[in-house]
């Protein structure tokens, strides 16, 4: 009898002694060329199916047990795992944890800059100097005007009090009395408005000196000396802080999922674009729907990085499902009839390794997994490669790894 190597080989002999003794005359059109290619198809068909019966007779009287037949197939072994499910959106940290600095008292030309883009400050840190000249001048004018009325008031009241006494002697008139009594009254209007005035004018002053108004790091600065500081230069903010206190994601949440994700809720968050990893909690949630996308917002706080940046997308995982000891599999190794779902496994049944269907009762999936519930135990091997079109109690070889 012919092994199946020596059947190869005679075929393939065959085909390549018809192809070039073909090659006459005769065999030059298109309809011979075509003729000779349906007659070798043919021929390898035929042959393919001595083959596939050579097969079948070897395995039936093969006493070394060695199996021609047994599909070849890749095992895993099944195992439990703390197997999760997540709801995955998309976020973005938002510019609330962003501070754009500007004068309180209006735009001024720069003086002097103390600090430079990138460096941490602190609430209450001078950034800028701008041109204080006038202002100064204000100030010093209106302190002036001030020690003006408090020595006109001074002399007005020794004058009333000198009047008083005259009037309770008799001497004098009521008019130069009230007269002088009416005098102190109106200098001393005057001194409070002079001292607000004063006030407003060291106000003014001190509004020359820009602070940080947040405990953060310098991530932009857009002013140089001599320049007019306004805040904006245009649509470009001049100098913007980014606060350390820690950073906001905001996200969408669709309708679908309001019963699932509330304050409370863990979440993972991912930046694949600086390749870091946070986990949190949800802070907030916002009553209302949005009539337009059918969402709500979702906060999730999470601790200051500088490698994080305002408006930075991120991806959000919420976790609303866990199952601890839980047997999860690879999802494409669930199959489905029209009754059930089932998997298989490699089962020893004496000499022989068959592959065993297992109907299967499965639970959440999320990514490539999925969570099977009932029908498989740890002492199951799963058929991961080569499930494909395999029968119950068909031999199986492992692909060796």
């Amino acid at each position: 009898m012919y092994s199946i190597k020596q059947l190869l080989t005679v075929s393939a002999a065959s085909v390549l002694l018809m192809s070039c003794g073909g090659n006459d005359e005769k065999g030059t059109t298109l309809a011979d060329k075509k003729a000779a290619l349906e007659k070798l198809t043919k021929e390898h068909n035929a042959i393919a199916d001595q083959m596939s019966a050579l097969q079948q007779e070897i395995a039936r009287l093969d006493s070394t047990g060695t199996d021609l037949s047994a599909k070849l197939v890749s095992l895993t072994p099944v195992t439990t795992q703390t197997f999760a499910h997540y709801i995955d959106l998309q976020g973005s940290i938002t510019s609330d944890n962003v501070s754009y600095v500007a004068p309180r008292m209006g735009a001024g030309q720069v003086k002097a800059i103390f600090v430079k883009k990138g460096d941490p400050v602190k609430k209450g840190q001078l950034l800028l100097k701008l041109d204080d000249g006038v202002i100064r001048q204000s100030v010093v004018a209106a302190q002036k005007s001030l020690e003006t009325l408090r020595t006109q008031l001074n002399f007005a009241k020794d004058i009333y009090q000198r009047q008083g006494n005259l009037w309770k002697d008799g001497i004098g008139t009521e008019i130069q009395y009230i007269s002088a009594r009416n005098n102190v009254q109106s200098l001393e209007k005057q001194l409070s408005a002079s001292e607000e005035q004063v006030k407003v004018a060291e106000e003014q002053l001190k509004a020359t000196n820009i602070y940080a108004d947040v405990t953060g790091v310098v991530d932009d600065l857009n002013v140089r000396v001599g320049e007019i500081f306004a805040g904006l230069a245009g649509a470009t903010p001049q100098i913007r802080l980014v606060s350390t206190a820690g950073l906001k994601v905001i996200t969408q949440v669709p309708e679908t999922y309001s019963g699932k994700i509330k304050a409370g809720s863990k979440v993972l968050i991912n930046f694949p674009d600086i390749n870091k990893s946070f986990t949190g909690t949800v802070a907030t949630t916002s009553r209302a729907i949005n009539t337009n996308n059918r969402s709500f917002d979702a906060e999730v706080k999470i601790n200051y990085d500088p490698a994080i940046r305002p408006n930075q997308l991120a991806q959000l995982k919420f976790q609303d499902y866990e199952a601890p000891n839980a047997i999860a599999i690879p999802v494409n190794t669930v199959q489905s009839d029209e009754k059930s779902k089932y998997v298989f496994v490699a089962v020893q049944e004496g000499k022989k390794l068959v592959a065993r269907k297992k109907l299967v009762q499965i639970g959440e999936l999320y990514d490539q997994l999925i969570e099977v519930k009932s029908g498989l135990s740890k002492e199951d091997q799963l058929i991961t490669q080569g499930y494909q079109g395999i029968y119950d109690g068909q031999s199986l070889k492992v692909l060796a790894k």
